[in-house]
């Protein structure tokens, strides 16, 4: 059988590999839904925001990063890409079109963007506002942004894209990265107004491989897609096969685990034993708001479609569903949304102020979320995309935690102590978005490591989260390895609860909560050597001020009824899978 994944005592670093930090989902100007939203940065000032510097917001403010990123991916609407701001240009044929007006002058925004928006979801283009010419042109202004500000060695850029495929409004969404240059990208995006099925994109995406360029898709906001992210059917109904599992796999060795729309790593009801799975539970439609029909939950979260990957594997299949996680913002302001205590909202004029983010129901619904890590050797765009295809990724719901898995068999017993994130481990193991295969009846180790963000919270415990496969059915269970204070409890695997230690009135956090680091070398103590297995680590930090809170506390108001006024962050690795 043929395995899509890295063997055990391979990926041994050539050299120091260091985490680096970004988001491969921002939106600007050239988003449809963007413009219509009053926003009106560039590229440019996404990538200058990225960097470090001010830029300009919507609420006529400025903003600025608390600490320059790493790396960063404009991520456009493919989908009449620069069309409605091109509706704004009075010496353009565009701009006397019947839409224009009704979006630009308010004059009919809502059932304006409806139509657009409806074309999008029914794959039927407008064909007046399909332009080719402007598509193409602002296309050329991606790359041209991503390759003015790309800084070897200091600052990454990717030219990328949003295809927005949602299928009677069950969001499929991917975001398409390209790994190279000018003339290493395609010459135009490919839209869900070309096609509504992701096969299809990948079609294009195998197309552009066979020229030598280097592109991957990364679904995101599978919480909305109503099972249809991680289902077992193909898009024309039939029962997906080992064909589709590898071009899945080749297409897409990364899903987006968290952003302002919601985590999607479980619910609930899907994990009604991890006393953590509601965490930034957003289920709805896209375009729905809450109360109105919930989503499917099967088939909509990436712990679920890691357990029913599992159960294709130990029947002789290939695994369809074995990527590794990456989170990302989806903030349409040309920034990186992920500051709870400068949040200056996701969606433009909507929500651009503290008064319309108090008003209009986004305290409880939007997330100050996320951001994607990479371990690689330097910060360019060879390094960097050669991790993410290997899925040595992790994400974080905002903070810059740094978290590291590795899977081996002869871990030195001082390594759990004496390991402070470097090299040494890839001589013992393989890393996280790496298959481990079995040996005998040997237990393997996990070794796993975490650092604070020094401008968050201390790091409160770390989890391993593990699925497995026992005769023919699926199982979970979440083991805390480490904690901030004192050990997990023998009998149930659990760090005791984190003190209430935030100040609600300052949001202080109580200066001996959690631990600046914590480090752990563990076996799995009900490990059986023929079950098919995959385990990722959760890193929670001790409680700190929700975004919401931020804002009453900034501006004296008081806490909002129904919001909550405190979060854990929390980064995710990417997986191990062990395979008998």
């Amino acid at each position: 059988m043929i395995s899509p994944c890295p063997q055990a005592v391979s990926e041994t670093s050539s050299g120091e590999r260091h985490a680096f930090f970004g988001d491969l989902h921002v939106h600007t100007r050239f988003s449809s839904d963007a413009y219509v939203f009053n926003v009106r940065a560039t590229p440019d000032d996404a990538y200058r925001y990225a960097k470090g510097e001010a830029i300009d917001h919507v609420s006529g403010k400025k903003i600025q990063a608390q600490a320059p990123y790493d790396f960063l991916a404009v991520t456009d609407h493919a989908e009449y890409l620069g069309i409605v701001e091109t509706m704004g240009d009075k010496t353009h044929p565009l701009s006397r079109h019947p839409l224009a007006e009704k979006l630009l002058d308010n004059k009919d925004i809502q059932s304006a963007f409806a139509m657009i928006s409806a074309s999008i979801v029914s794959g039927n283009a407008i064909a007046e506002l399909n332009d080719n010419k402007v598509i193409i042109e602002t296309w050329q202004q991606v790359i041209d942004a991503a390759e003015r500000h790309n800084q070897p060695g200091k600052f990454t850029t990717f030219a990328g894209f949003e295809w927005s495929g949602a299928p009677n409004g069950n969001a499929i969404h991917r975001n398409v990265i390209f790994g190279g240059g000018r003339g290493e990208v395609e010459r135009r995006p490919f839209s869900a107004l070309d096609s509504h099925r992701p096969e299809e994109l990948w079609s294009y995406m195998e197309r552009s491989r066979q020229k030598g360029r280097k592109v991957l898709s990364i679904p995101h906001n599978s919480n909305m897609s109503n099972g249809m992210m991680f289902s077992a059917l193909d898009s024309w109904g039939k029962p997906i096969d080992r064909r589709w599992a590898k071009r899945r796999n080749t297409n897409e060795p990364l899903v987006e685990i968290s952003q302002v729309k919601g985590t999607s790593e479980t619910h609930p009801q899907l994990s009604p034993n991890d006393e953590w799975s509601s965490f930034s539970i957003y289920e709805h439609l896209l375009g729905n708001i809450p109360g109105e029909s919930k989503v499917r939950r099967r088939g909509s979260y990436i712990r679920d479609a890691y357990k029913t990957g599992l159960q294709h594997g130990q029947r002789g299949l290939i695994n369809p569903f074995q990527f590794g996680v990456i989170g990302s913002s989806d903030s349409h302001n040309g920034n990186v949304a992920v500051e709870e205590s400068a949040f200056t909202g996701k969606v433009g004029i909507l929500d651009a102020t503290v008064e319309k983010r108090r008003s209009g129901g986004f305290a409880k619904i939007w997330s100050a979320s996320g951001l994607t890590g990479i371990w690689a050797e330097e910060n360019t765009r060879g390094s960097l995309f050669a991790a993410l295809k290997r899925r040595e990724t992790f994400a974080t719901s905002g903070t810059r935690i740094r978290l590291r898995l590795f899977a081996g068999w002869s871990f030195p017993k001082s390594l759990a102590k004496s390991y402070n994130g470097g090299s040494e481990a890839y001589r013992f193991g393989v890393p996280m978005g790496s298959e481990l295969r079995g040996q005998g009846e040997s237990v393997p180790e996990m070794l796993v490591w975490a650092a604070e963000d020094p401008r968050a919270a201390p790091v409160d415990r770390l989890q391993i989260v593990k699925g497995w496969v026992e005769d023919e059915k699926v199982y979970e269970r979440v083991f805390d390895v480490a904690c901030g204070q004192g050990s997990p409890s023998p009998e149930n695997h659990r760090c005791s609860d984190p003190p209430e230690n935030v100040n609600l009135n300052t949001c202080d956090i109580q200066k001996d909560s959690g631990n600046s680091t914590l480090s752990v070398v563990w076996r799995d103590p009900d490990f059986k050597p023929r079950q098919h297995a995959f385990y990722y680590v959760r890193a929670l930090e001790v409680p700190s001020c929700h975004w919401s809170t931020w804002d009453a506390v900034n501006n004296n108001l008081t806490l909002i009824d129904g919001a909550p006024s405190t979060i854990q962050e929390r980064a995710w690795s990417s997986p191990i899978w062990y395979r008998p």
